[in-house]
């Protein structure tokens, strides 16, 4: 199959609202929760959230053009610009028949829904819907714009799959070119959920932490004291490019995307299998496809959302995979910092397992108190603080509610 590697990356997140800012808070372990202030959550179960942080949208699109968009597509816009500046593409020298957009999300614009919901009930009665309510809400919408925009008449549609949208949208952007069907791609994901329904949504699920008194260390992944995941908003873009139309430019190539993986755990609509399996079942798949041993691998990022059930179930897919190679990988979940991002988390993290890369570093699994005896002690899940490790192949996890699960292996760059 043809190589794909990836040429551009972009990143809105709360820890960091580009690649740079993000790649410092990740070396230093950074949480980004803090009181939501999206909207008054005092009568909420859950007070503070992962947002964006010094954001202004009118910053990166004119006024106009923002009433136009729901948050979740102006994050998707501002990382994906990012990317393609740093990818340095000459627009007019590609040709835009073989360039696409494949973009996931897993609610999409839930805050556009809702202000119209609102206007009408708290009206007259009479239906004065926003005439861009439905542009502004729909997942698919972002690669529709960002086609507009970079003028990419090639593939384009969106993804959705909750939690393991993003890393959807990557695996069948990579497919598209591997296949012959593009030479570029801007893949990824975004999410803005910080809202009323998703709040009250996921609390009335008793999915959040409800650690209001210690917000900053209430995304414990792994730890024996985690009580639910933090979400999180934001978005991370990648282009991807064949390889060999990518080294004719001269461009910068971050790493390769080696392999990929998809599988359902068949079991439930919000529970892990208890054993994992589905999770471990889409692991081995992307080692194979990536044609890779088990002990090629240095770092795997995981989906880690800092549940009572996911992170054993996860753990023990892991061990069931890698055997004794396990406790010789290191394991991280950035989570623990930039909380859930939901649809966009697959995308962010495998941004993270490229940056492990890049500049030789483990980030860190922070807000850990008190080992789990449910999870194996022996398993480096570099806690707390950063950790110096060459990586030459590290793994990406995201398991999405529906049993939807995701792989994606980035590897090192080699001629």
């Amino acid at each position: 199959m043809r190589r794909v590697v990836i040429t551009g990356m972009g990143a809105l997140t709360p820890i960091g609202n580009n690649l740079e800012a993000y790649l410092k808070a990740l070396q230093e372990g950074v949480s980004g929760a803090n009181i939501i202030t999206h909207f008054d959550a005092s009568k909420f179960k859950t007070h503070f959230a992962c947002e964006i942080k010094d954001f202004e949208p009118t910053d990166f699109i004119n006024r106009k053009e923002a009433r136009k968009q729901d948050r979740f597509s102006i994050y998707a816009m501002v990382a994906a610009g990012e990317a393609m500046d740093k990818a340095g593409l000459d627009l007019e020298k590609i040709d835009k028949d073989r360039a696409g957009v494949i973009w996931g999300a897993g609610i999409g614009g839930l805050r556009t829904l809702e202000e119209n919901i609102e206007q009408f009930t708290l009206g007259d009665g009479t239906p004065r819907y926003n005439p861009f309510m439905i542009p502004k809400m729909i997942i698919d919408i972002v690669a529709g714009h960002l086609s507009i925009k970079y003028g990419f008449r090639g593939v384009n549609y969106g993804t959705v799959s909750a939690c393991a949208s993003s890393s959807h949208a990557i695996s069948v952007a990579v497919d598209q070119i591997r296949l012959g069907r593009a030479d570029v791609m801007i893949t990824g994901g975004s999410e803005a959920t910080i809202n009323k329904p998703g709040v009250g949504g996921f609390n009335a699920m008793k999915a959040l932490s409800t650690r209001n008194d210690d917000y900053l260390t209430a995304s414990r992944p792994f730890d024996l004291d985690r009580d639910g995941f933090v979400m999180g908003e934001g978005a991370g873009a990648l282009v991807i490019e064949e390889l060999t139309h990518a080294q004719n430019r001269g461009a910068t190539i971050y790493a390769e995307i080696v392999g990929t993986g998809a599988t359902a755990d068949a079991y439930h609509i919000t529970a892990p299998h208890p054993e994992g399996l589905g999770a471990s079942n889409v692991m081995k798949i992307a080692l194979e496809e990536a044609q890779l041993n088990k002990e090629d691998v240095d770092y795997i990022n995981v989906h880690g959302t800092s549940t009572p059930l996911g992170d054993i179930a996860e753990t023990k897919a892991i061990q069931a995979v890698f055997g004794e190679h396990a406790y010789k990988l290191n394991i991280s979940s950035t989570k623990s910092m930039t909380g859930h991002l939901l649809g966009a988390a697959g995308a962010i993290e495998t941004i993270a397992s490229v940056l492990s890369i890049n500049h030789s570093f483990i980030p860190p699994t922070i807000n850990h108190f008190t080992d789990d005896p449910g999870i194996d002690g022996k398993l480096n899940l570099t806690f707390n603080q950063a950790q110096e490790r060459v990586v030459k192949v590290a793994m990406s996890n995201t398991f999405g509610f529906g049993g939807h699960n995701s792989t994606v292996i980035v590897k090192k760059f080699e001629k």
